[in-house]
């Protein structure tokens, strides 16, 4: 369930992203091309139903969405994947979840969640630019299946294999959608050769951002 795309303008920036030289404001600008075209790949088989519109010259038929969106970023990189998603579904209503990584145990760690109602219902694009070990991506999903939710996609900008197999073996309905999946972690539980943290990478917050 693991969709690694090959669009040559993905990988062009992509590897914006991975580079040492791209400053925050550069990554942000980067991070929101490569969100909007993954947005693209996420959502080709939703449902739709027809509708009739009328145009300048005549009626005619048209198509809508079967279902609402919902957008659930983790906290706090994902918040760097919503304004992309939100120019492509503007009536989308957006959660948050919370989640910080234990540095020693590398085990996700929950402090925030708060989530529109229905989710149900909705159609609901998990966003969260690493997927690493796989423990946020697996702790998000089950509290998202708590709440009821059905339908969930995870998008990514650079998985490892480790991630995408945990993410698997625990739930394996889920699709993911990825711009790259890399070679794997080092002894740190970081992506290589990845791109960084890319809380910080978007924020300015890292010693290596500028």
């Amino acid at each position: 369930m693991t969709h690694v795309s090959k669009h040559p303008l993905i990988q062009r920036e992509i590897t914006v992203l991975r580079s040492t030289e791209t400053t925050s404001a550069a990554f942000r600008d980067a991070l929101r091309r490569v969100s909007q075209l993954l947005v693209y790949e996420a959502s080709a088989d939703l449902a739709t139903h027809e509708l009739t519109v009328t145009t300048p010259l005549e009626r005619t038929r048209g198509h809508a969405l079967d279902r609402p969106v919902i957008l659930v970023p983790v906290l706090r990189a994902g918040l760097g994947m919503v304004d992309a998603f939100l120019d492509m579904f503007p009536d989308a209503r957006v959660g948050h979840v919370g989640l910080y990584r234990n540095e020693e145990t590398l085990e996700p760690v929950e402090y925030y969640g708060k989530y529109p109602a229905s989710l149900e219902t909705a159609v609901i694009f998990l966003l969260d630019p690493m997927l690493a070990t796989g423990g946020s991506a697996v702790a998000a999903l089950r509290l998202l299946r708590a709440r009821g939710a059905r339908d969930v996609r995870l998008i990514s900008l650079v998985s490892a294999p480790e991630g995408a197999r945990a993410l698997e073996a625990a739930f394996p309905e889920v699709p993911v959608y990825t711009a790259a999946l890399d070679r794997g972690l080092n002894e740190k539980g970081y992506i290589v050769p990845g791109l960084g943290d890319a809380g910080d990478r978007i924020f300015g917050t890292g010693a290596e951002t500028r």
